[in-house]
C-alpha cells in the first residue's frame, strides 16, 4: 500500500454520496484523472445502506462524536504559502440530528449477544415497552481508520466493513438465481428478479383461524441476523420512466445492480389500508370501486394522458389547489382520495393543479415499462446505487480513498481560484476542479444558508401493514396529514426478498417534511399503523396490526434547495452537490451532477456508454506505471469515440 496519494489530478471530489459518483464515473469516463475521497468509512454518505449491526456502529460514531482530530495530524496553516489562502473544511458531520431509537421486541435468550444498558449518551435516547435497547458498545465496529485506494476495475466492498455484500467478479450470491432470458423485448429493458429469494424449504404452517400467527422475533435474534438487513439512509425509489434509470442504461452502469417492482401502491382512508387500482387491469379487478367509479376513474386518467392537448378543461384553475379541480370532475371521495395521495402523491394544500396532472401523467407513463407499478427498488438498498457509480469511475482510471480526511482547500491569492487540497497527513494534493459534498463545507461558508429538513424513520415489524396471499410485497403508501398544517407521510414497506431485511420482518421507511424532530413528525402516523410487540399483549392475542419490533428515528439536512451564491468564499473552480432531498425519485441528483459536469466540461457527452471490449487498447502491460500505488493497473480506451457499445468487464444483471 502506498503511503501517500498522487499529487496531480484533473478533478478532485470530497463526498461519496449519489450526485458526486455519479460526476466521479462521467468524470473518469470522459477521460479526468480523478481522485474521489471520503472522510467516513463507507461509500454513500447520507445515500448509505448499513447492515443492522453496521447501524449501531454508525449511531455509536453520532454518539461519541468520532471526527476528533488524530494525533499525527497535520497543522496545515504551516503548509499555506504567503500567496495563498485557505478555506477550512468542517471536521464534524451535521447532517443528521435528534436521533432516537427504541427497542420493542424481547431480548430473547442469547444474552451474550450485546451488553445490557440503559440510556444512550449525547442525544441518543433508549425507550422501550417490553426492555431497554441493547448497549451499542460491543457491536461490530469498522477496524480503526487507514489510508487506502485503487485504481483497478475491482471494486471495494459494499460498505466498506458493514455490508452482507461485496461488489466483486466473484461474488456468488441471489444474483445467479435471475432467469437470465427474462427479456422484455426492448433494448432499453432492465433486467429486474420478479421473485423472492429462496430462503430453502418453508416450514408447514397450520391453518388455524382461532390462532394468529405470532412470529416471536427477539432483539438478539435481529442482531444476530443482522448481515441480512441493509437500511437506508434515505429512502427513494426509482421511477421506471426517471432519469436515474435512463442513465443507469445508457451508461451500462446498470450491470452491477439489480432491481425489483414495487408490487402494490397504497392508501389509507378512514383508519384502514387499502390497495390502489393504478393500472387498467387493476382498475376492472377492483372490488373496492363500484362500475360507475371505475368507468369515472378510467376517464379521468385517460384525460390526464393527454391533459396538454385540452387545456379548456383545467385552464381557470391552474393556480387553484388540485384538490379542487378534482371536485369538479365529479369524482366520488374515494376516487378524489386515491388520485390525489396515491397517484399524484401530493398534499391538499401545496400542490396546484397544473402540478397535480403533470404528476399524474408522470405516474402513468411510467406503468408497464417493468411492471405493474412505476417504480423500481434495487436489491439490497438505495446505497448500491451510488457505489455501482464509483465502480465505473474505477474501471476508467479512477482512485478512491476511504477514512481521508481533507482539512482545507488551498486557494491561490492571486487567481483567485482553488488550486489544491491539504489532506489530513499534511499532504498537499493539486487539481484543476473541485467538487464538494455540502455537509463538508464550514459554519463560516454555509453561515448565509437556510436548510430544510426531512424527518425520517426506520422501523422493523413483524407483518406487513396490508396481509396478501404473497408475503413478498413491496408497497408504497402515502398517509395523508394527521392534523391540519402537517405533512403527508411517505411509507415505504420492504420485504425479505428486497435483500433489506431478515425472514418474517419488514423493514418500514417513513419520510416527511420536518416540522419538527422526526419523532414528533412521525410517531403518530407509527401509532396508527403499528402497535409495540409485548409480551402481555401477545399473550392476550389482542393485537391485529403489525407488531413493531425496533425503531429510528432522526432528522436529516435537505440542503436540495440551496444555491451556489448562498455559500461565501468559493473560488469559481469548487463546486458543491447537496445531500438527498426529501422527493420520492432520484431525478434531482441526476440532473444536478449532469448540471455541473456540464458548467466544468461544456460540449462533453455525459456518461456515455463504454466501448466494445474488440476496441479496448490495454496500455502499460511491458512497463511499471510512473505514479506510486497504481500497480496492476488496466487503463480502458476505445478507438474511436464515436463509439456507443458495451465494455465487456465483471459484474451481472440489468444489461441492455
Amino acid at each position: 500500500m502506498a503511503d501517500s496519494l498522487p499529487t496531480e489530478f484533473d478533478v478532485i471530489i470530497i463526498g461519496t454520496g449519489l450526485p458526486e459518483s455519479i460526476l466521479a464515473a462521467a468524470c473518469s469516463r470522459s477521460g479526468q484523472r480523478v481522485l474521489h475521497i471520503d472522510s467516513r468509512s463507507y461509500y454513500g454518505g447520507n445515500w448509505a445502506s448499513f447492515s443492522f449491526s453496521g447501524l449501531l456502529s454508525w449511531l455509536k460514531e453520532y454518539q461519541q462524536n468520532s471526527d476528533v482530530e488524530e494525533e499525527n495530524t497535520a497543522t496545515w496553516q504551516d503548509l499555506i504559502h504567503e500567496t495563498e489562502d485557505a478555506i477550512t473544511l468542517s471536521k464534524r458531520d451535521e447532517t443528521i440530528q435528534h436521533i432516537e431509537v427504541f427497542s420493542y421486541a424481547s431480548q430473547g435468550m442469547e444474552e451474550d449477544c450485546v451488553q445490557e444498558t440503559g440510556t444512550l449518551q449525547n442525544g441518543l435516547s433508549s425507550v422501550a415497552s417490553s426492555a431497554p435497547i441493547k448497549s451499542l458498545d460491543s457491536v461490530y465496529l469498522p477496524e480503526e481508520n487507514h489510508t487506502s485506494y485503487f485504481t483497478s476495475y475491482k471494486m471495494p466492498a459494499t460498505h466498506t466493513q458493514t455490508s452482507v455484500r461485496e461488489i466483486s467478479p466473484e461474488v456468488t450470491d441471489v444474483e445467479e438465481s435471475v432467469e437470465e432470458e427474462n427479456d422484455c423485448g426492448d433494448k432499453s429493458c432492465l433486467q429486474t428478479v420478479s421473485d423472492g429469494y429462496n430462503d430453502g424449504k418453508k416450514p408447514t404452517v397450520e391453518d388455524n383461524t382461532n390462532q394468529p400467527k405470532i412470529n416471536r422475533i427477539t432483539y438478539s435474534q435481529m442482531i444476530k441476523e443482522g448481515r441480512k438487513f441493509n437500511i437506508d439512509l434515505v429512502s427513494k425509489l426509482l421511477y421506471s420512466q426517471g432519469s436515474l434509470i435512463d442513465l443507469l442504461i445508457k451508461s451500462n452502469v446498470s450491470r452491477y445492480a439489480e432491481f425489483k417492482n414495487v408490487t402494490r401502491i397504497l392508501a389509507f382512508r378512514e383508519g384502514k389500508v387499502e390497495q390502489v387500482p393504478c393500472s387498467r387491469a387493476d382498475v376492472f379487478n377492483s372490488k373496492e370501486l363500484t362500475m360507475v367509479e371505475k368507468r369515472m376513474l378510467m376517464k379521468f386518467l385517460t384525460f390526464c394522458l393527454d391533459y396538454e392537448q385540452q387545456p379548456e378543461d383545467y385552464q381557470d384553475f391552474k393556480q387553484c389547489p388540485f384538490a379542487e379541480y378534482l371536485k369538479t370532475k365529479k369524482l366520488t371521495p374515494s376516487l378524489q382520495h386515491f388520485i390525489l395521495h396515491s397517484i399524484a402523491m401530493t398534499s391538499e394544500s401545496s400542490c396546484t393543479t397544473l402540478d397535480g396532472l403533470k404528476a399524474t401523467k408522470n405516474f402513468l407513463q411510467c406503468l408497464g415499462r417493468f411492471g405493474n407499478t412505476p417504480f423500481l427498488f434495487p436489491l439490497y438498498g438505495q446505497g448500491e446505487i451510488p457505489q455501482c457509480f464509483c465502480r465505473m469511475c474505477a474501471v476508467f482510471g479512477g482512485i478512491y480513498c476511504l477514512r481521508h480526511k481533507v482539512q482545507c482547500l488551498v486557494l491561490d491569492r492571486e487567481s483567485g481560484r482553488c488550486k489544491a487540497i491539504i489532506d489530513h497527513l499534511g499532504q498537499r494534493i493539486h487539481a484543476k476542479y473541485f467538487i464538494v459534498e455540502d455537509s463538508y463545507l464550514s459554519k463560516e461558508t454555509c453561515s448565509n444558508v437556510q436548510y430544510k429538513q426531512i424527518s425520517r424513520a426506520v422501523l422493523i415489524t413483524d407483518q406487513s401493514v396490508l396481509k396478501a396471499e404473497s408475503d413478498q410485497q413491496i408497497s408504497i403508501l402515502i398517509v395523508p396529514p394527521v392534523e391540519p398544517g402537517a405533512c403527508s407521510v411517505r411509507v415505504t414497506e420492504l420485504c425479505s426478498s428486497t435483500m433489506t431485511c431478515m425472514k418474517d420482518t419488514y423493514l418500514v421507511h417513513l419520510t416527511c417534511l420536518s416540522s419538527k424532530t422526526a419523532r414528533e413528525d412521525l410517531e403518530l402516523v407509527v401509532r396508527k399503523l403499528f402497535s409495540p410487540f409485548t409480551e402481555t399483549e401477545v399473550e392476550k392475542e389482542q393485537i391485529r396490526k403489525p407488531r413493531l419490533l425496533w425503531a429510528l428515528y432522526f432528522n436529516m439536512r435537505d440542503s436540495s434547495g440551496v444555491s451556489r451564491s448562498s455559500y461565501i468564499g468559493l473560488p469559481s473552480n469548487v463546486y458543491v452537490c447537496s445531500g438527498p432531498d426529501s422527493g420520492l425519485g432520484n431525478e434531482h441528483a441526476v440532473k444536478q451532477a449532469e448540471t455541473l459536469f456540464q458548467e466544468i466540461f461544456p460540449g462533453e457527452e455525459f456518461c456515455p456508454p463504454p466501448p466494445n471490449p474488440e476496441d479496448i487498447i490495454f496500455d502499460g502491460d511491458d512497463k511499471q506505471p510512473d505514479t506510486p500505488g497504481t500497480n496492476n493497473v488496466i487503463m480502458a480506451m476505445p478507438k474511436s469515440p464515436e463509439d456507443n457499445s458495451i465494455l465487456e468487464i465483471p459484474g451481472k444483471n440489468l444489461q441492455n
